[in-house]
């Protein structure tokens, strides 16, 4: 019997797909398990990933939300691959797999921290400034993955929302990703993010001339109330979710170094200012 491991980046994901399907069907909790025959608890745990979910149970779920047959054999392979703690997705992040576990992260997280390298992280993005990011995509397809951040990004803004801190080096506030407006932009949202009492923005100055964590990359660092904590690396044509304790203890600590390194909440909030008011200047500047 195939059976995926309660906790792990597959389990969360096939439970991630399973709650979407059932919620997009208009069906409830409840009204499932009646359908089934199971106690309206046993569909909470199976959809929060908290215990092991066989094929058996997928096809059960399938059949009684009455999908289709495509839909089906999508998520029955799901439940039959070998279950590994660091999973890898082929392809663009996508709308549908990788994008589906990134929102079920977010949504049942209760600390998420980000380590941006190079770019503004997601949550914090204008949509001005994410289209700039996404400009080697289809129209359509960077379009809907817009309003999905945008979604996304509402999430901070909820009286229960997760704690989020951003890591971000010098070089992403500076770098020249959009047009000089959008940039200031960009940078005046951080600014005003950075007075949310969940949000927490730190920068790593420029010009450290020794190694930081920041140069290993871009990863994202989930941690949930009960559950062991995630991963996620996002790479140019790959995702990778990891829940290898090893692994998990090395991202860690690699937070904690660069806690110590980066500039406080306060300093960071009067360096986005300053390279606001540089923009503004040189803006008004070349005006004349």
């Amino acid at each position: 019997m195939a059976r995926s491991k309660a906790g792990s980046p597959k389990a969360r994901t096939l439970a991630a797909e399973l709650r979407k399907l059932r919620m997009d069907s208009g069906v409830g909790v409840r009204e499932l398990a009646r359908r089934m025959g199971f106690s309206h608890g046993w569909v909470t745990r199976t959809e929060a990933g908290s215990r092991p979910i066989t094929v058996e149970d997928v096809s059960a779920i399938l059949s009684a939300l009455e999908l289709s047959s495509t839909e089906r054999e999508r998520l029955v392979e799901m439940a039959r691959e070998v279950d590994d703690p660091d999973w890898i997705r082929p392809g663009i992040p996508g709308v549908r797999d990788e994008l589906v576990t990134l929102i079920e992260y977010e949504r049942t997280a209760t600390t998420i921290t980000e380590v941006a390298p190079l770019l503004i992280p997601g949550l914090l993005q204008t949509s001005d400034y994410a289209r700039a990011v996404m400009s080697d995509l289809p129209a359509a397809e960077r379009e809907a993955k817009i309003g999905l951040r945008a979604g996304r990004r509402d999430l901070l803004e909820k009286r229960n929302g997760p704690k989020f801190e951003a890591i971000i080096a010098e070089q992403a506030l500076t770098d020249q990703v959009c047009a000089p407006e959008e940039q200031v932009d960009q940078l005046r949202h951080l600014r005003k993010l950075s007075g949310k009492p969940n949000i927490s923005i730190r920068v790593l100055p420029r010009g450290l001339h020794r190694w930081t964590p920041m140069r290993g990359g871009h990863f994202m660092f989930f941690e949930f109330p009960q559950a062991a904590p995630i991963v996620h690396v996002e790479m140019l044509a790959s995702g990778v979710f990891i829940s290898r304790p090893a692994t998990i203890a090395a991202h860690r600590e690699a937070v904690g170094t660069l806690r110590r390194e980066t500039m406080s909440e306060e300093r960071t909030t009067d360096l986005i200012s300053s390279h606001i008011e540089r923009a503004e200047e040189q803006d008004t500047w070349n005006s004349r």
